[in-house]
């Protein structure tokens, strides 16, 4: 099962993008209600693989579940 950003939890740091081996974390090109940047997982090319949660500075920001609920949309 897919990881998930929240994305009105992340703040943009980018340690998961970086990390990825797959290169399914994504930059939005909006900003979440903080007024921050934010990234987003590509639920259909994440392998589950859980570097980006391991890697995140940021409590709460990745989910080890697909939740589109919670990860805004990209656009």
């Amino acid at each position: 099962m897919p990881h998930t950003i929240v994305s009105d939890i992340c703040e943009g740091v980018a340690q998961c993008s970086e990390a990825c081996p797959v290169g399914c974390i994504k930059p939005a090109s909006n900003k979440n209600i903080k007024g921050t940047n934010f990234y987003w997982i590509e639920f259909e090319t994440c392998i589950d693989c859980g570097v980006c949660l391991q890697v995140c500075p940021v409590k709460g920001a990745v989910i080890a579940e697909e939740r589109s609920d919670l990860q805004k949309n990209p656009t």
